[in-house]
């Protein structure tokens, strides 16, 4: 044999790997770089600096220390994942309206246990969007504007009716009590009583655990809560049971109703029950932070209240005069209302922002997020952003008079096809919550806090004492709502 063609072969073997591991390298020099930033710590990352900043007045201080030095998108390492936080509002706006084959959900993993793999917070393709295009659809239908406006209308009128004299009131315990029953209806329409009570109970031990060791033992936090949730789920199967047997193919009247009649074999009972106790998450967290936000706001900017107070008396006396209650769309036409809520949710960051995990390699602004990387697109630095808002810290509802909301600088309900589906719902509550209680109500305020963390939103605990007055005007003047810290 000729050894001359075998040394040949070999040495073409090594020059074509050398040309190969060449061009490669050559094109990852080309490839555009990580963002800067530092991972921090092995392990742990930057988690216990974030962590510690959550507990501040300001817990974007953690994002402000790092894009004076590093700019709006940088590298981290928090939640024992590598990842791109991003502070840009056009980054973000990039993330959210990607489909899943760019960006998927990401999750801490005590949060992906409770929701589990079913949940619309989790899943992606044609299911998710199935899913959130008929409960958005349901959310804005008139029918249940009408039904919600009337039930929610009753519920804060009985909830305000029991405020006596030098009463202690806690105001974020009652706009959660209000607006959980309003959304349990929307849901699975379930009235006050016995089973209701009991999905309340069951539901502050399955939330409790959101935010907790990813640790499935008996007698841990995450235990105690995917056992309270099965519990819940129950309940609910039971209900959609009956249904089946009774009521299949009738006009919907709930969310339930809504997935049952579209008949589809991926919609199978447990996936409906489980995302029920997924979607009540709002009317414990975000609805009520949003209406004890704007009380809060609304104290401390006296001329907001008043031009507030007189937008909405000027309502309520046109529809006594004319003898007809309010509806959803006389709600609506209240434009600084509007507005109120609006500048609420920019300062206050119901949601601070979303977590997604990178599918591949996005290229973006000069930077590259590499695949099986976490980016996490913070809201509350862009809400806050000095650059973007004029006087960020300072409660200034009139700043929408003649800005869009639309902008991508604005974003606290998220975005793309994951956006809220209950954000029409959201705005209309806080505007019937906010009406009934600036035309029957006058108070001050003590000195009060609002807590970042460990909860997944800003929450003020606020304590009213509630003291009768004279009555002016159709309102009941209380002349006493002390707000403490608790």
């Amino acid at each position: 044999m000729d050894h001359s063609w075998v040394v040949f072969v070999v040495v073409m073997a090594i020059v074509t790997i050398i040309l190969c591991r060449s061009w490669k390298i050559r094109g990852r020099l080309r490839s555009p770089p990580l963002p800067p930033g530092t991972l921090g710590w092995p392990f742990i990352g930057e988690t216990l600096e974030f962590i510690s900043c959550a507990y501040t007045a300001r817990p974007e201080s953690f994002m402000d220390k790092r894009r004076v030095k590093f700019g709006k998108v940088f590298k981290s390492h928090i939640f024992g994942s590598p990842t791109i936080v991003s502070t840009d509002a056009e980054v973000n706006r990039f993330v959210l309206q990607s489909d899943a084959r760019v960006f998927v959900p990401s999750y801490p993993r005590s949060l992906t246990e409770l929701m589990g793999k079913s949940s619309i917070l989790s899943i992606n393709g044609s299911l998710q969007r199935r899913m959130h295009g008929l409960i958005g659809a349901f959310f804005k239908s008139p029918d249940l504007k009408a039904q919600i406006t009337h039930d929610m209308q009753n519920h804060v009128k009985q909830s305000m009716n029991g405020w006596n004299d030098d009463q202690l009131i806690y105001m974020q315990d009652e706009t959660k009590n209000i607006a959980f029953q309003i959304l349990v209806k929307a849901l699975i329409s379930l009235d006050p009583g016995e089973e209701i009570e009991f999905l309340k109970h069951q539901f502050q031990e399955f939330i409790a655990g959101l935010i907790s060791l990813p640790i499935n033992l008996p007698g841990t936090r995450l235990y105690k809560s995917l056992q309270a949730k099965k519990r819940m789920v129950k309940l609910v199967h039971k209900i959609i049971q009956e249904r089946r047997e009774s009521n299949m193919g009738r006009t919907p009247r709930d969310v339930v109703d809504v997935l049952l009649n579209d008949g589809s074999e991926q919609l199978t009972d447990e996936l409906i029950s489980e995302n029920m106790i997924d979607l009540m998450i709002p009317g414990e967290d975000s609805v009520p932070v949003l209406m004890t936000l704007a009380i809060k706001y609304i104290t401390d900017c006296p001329l907001a209240l008043q031009q507030l107070m007189e937008e909405n008396m000027k309502l309520k006396r046109r529809k006594d005069q004319l003898g007809e209650p309010l509806c959803w769309s006389d709600y609506m036409s209240l434009s600084f209302t509007q507005n109120v809520i609006t500048e609420t949710l920019r300062m206050g960051n119901i949601i601070i922002g979303v977590m997604r995990k990178a599918m591949k390699d996005v290229k973006i602004k000069g930077y590259t997020i590499p695949k099986g990387w976490c980016v996490f697109t913070y809201f509350r630095s862009v809400h806050l952003d000095e650059h973007l808002y004029e006087g960020p810290y300072k409660f200034n509802p009139w700043r929408w008079q003649e800005r869009d909301i639309g902008s991508c600088t604005f974003t606290p309900f998220g975005g793309g096809q994951r956006l809220c589906p209950g954000l029409d719902l959201a705005r209309l509550e806080a505007s019937i919550f906010l009406h009934h209680f600036v035309t029957n109500f006058t108070w001050e305020a003590d000195e009060d806090s609002i807590v970042n963390f460990p909860t997944k939103s800003p929450v003020p605990l606020h304590t009213c004492g509630v003291r009768q007055g004279h009555a002016t005007d159709h309102t009941k003047a209380i002349s006493a709502i002390r707000v403490v810290d608790v």
